[in-house]
């Protein structure tokens, strides 16, 4: 019967040794990450309405908010393909080459700042820049409201999000309306949310392993929080600065927005939520392969021969798991163009 005893015990320690690994690993997540909330949080001094939020919807999908008619907000930031263009550096006015990869918009609104280089406090500042970046949409504000005041249809719904408002149809609040949009723009429901709420079985061994080694090889201390990034600024070349086809040396990141030599380049550290569906990769967009992005940041942050092929692969898995339930939108049906709405200038 001692000897019975004893035997039960060892099976159950050894049965126990997993399920603690497991509990061990999702105190930690819990310490570093954070669940993809299944609303909008709120925004400084931006009530979000549905009547804002119907009318940001509009916007983002309006072309004729940029000057040739051509070229929307959704253009670049595809709602239907993970946020964005999947395209190395966007397509805007004349056929021009943006600078940069274009981040995705979804879940943007937990990011700490907008762009690569952070020089948009938020998403009403940022909806701002395209518009009027000559590589963009190439617009100006007065023919934005003048596009948008000929339009009775944007007319009344300018007035109902904005209710408040004197002259309801002016370029802060169009901004104000997109931020609003885009705030309900979320993924939550992750293979890796459910695990972070308690689900073990979310996660397959494979995923778990690449979690582990996200956090213990160091990854995690740039890539944390919410969206897993966004929150902070970080040199790309911590331990051995990447070819100049990945990290093009005219392009110095935050050192172009602050002027101090220290952000010379650093960049944001990208979001990774919903990663797998984002390619090509970095500000450059010059690696469509996402295992190959991680053993690159393998080399350039954490050394070289940091990871070998199955950490990367395991690592490579467990992003996977962090693609969320995708927004559900409605395409809206656009107010019509009248006489006095500016004609589209053409992309020469």
């Amino acid at each position: 019967m001692k000897k019975l005893c004893i035997g039960i015990a060892a099976v159950a320690l050894v049965m126990s040794a997993p399920a603690q690994a497991a509990d061990d690993l999702l105190s930690q997540a819990r310490e570093l990450f954070k669940p993809i909330p299944s609303t909008a949080p709120r925004l400084a001094d931006n009530p979000i309405t549905p009547e804002k939020v119907e009318l940001g919807k509009m916007l983002f999908f309006d072309p004729r908010l940029s000057s040739s008619h051509l070229i929307s907000c959704n253009t670049c930031h595809n709602v239907g393909m993970g946020g964005d263009d999947n395209l190395e550096t966007s397509i805007g006015h004349g056929w021009a080459k943006g600078p940069r990869n274009a981040p995705t918009v979804l879940n943007a609104v937990f990011n700490a700042a907008q762009f690569w280089d952070g020089r948009a406090k938020d998403l009403e500042e940022q909806a701002k820049g395209p518009v009027q970046a000559a590589v963009e949409m190439n617009n100006t504000p007065d023919v934005v409201v003048k596009t948008l005041k000929s339009m009775p249809g944007y007319v009344e719904a300018f007035r109902k999000a904005f209710p408040k408002a004197k002259d309801p149809v002016t370029f802060d609040n169009m901004a104000k309306a997109i931020e609003a949009f885009e705030a309900t723009l979320l993924t939550p429901d992750s293979r890796f949310d459910k695990f972070l709420k308690g689900d073990a079985n979310a996660l397959n061994e494979q995923e778990k392993k690449g979690l582990a080694l996200f956090i213990d090889k160091g990854c995690a201390s740039c890539h944390n929080g919410i969206n897993l990034g966004g929150h902070d600024y970080y040199p790309f070349g911590v331990a051995e600065r990447p070819g100049a086809d990945i990290l093009p040396p005219d392009d110095k990141g935050r050192f172009q927005v602050t002027k101090t030599a220290d952000d010379e380049y650093v960049f944001r550290a990208a979001p990774l939520r919903n990663i797998e569906l984002t390619a090509p990769y970095f500000h450059s967009g010059k690696v469509w392969s996402l295992k190959q992005a991680v053993a690159i940041m393998g080399d350039a942050q954490l050394g070289k021969g940091t990871l070998n092929e199955e950490e990367a692969e395991a690592i490579t898995a467990f992003l996977k798991t962090l693609t969320g339930k995708q927004p559900r939108v409605v395409y809206p049906i656009l107010p019509v163009s009248t006489d006095a709405t500016p004609r589209p200038k053409a992309m020469k």
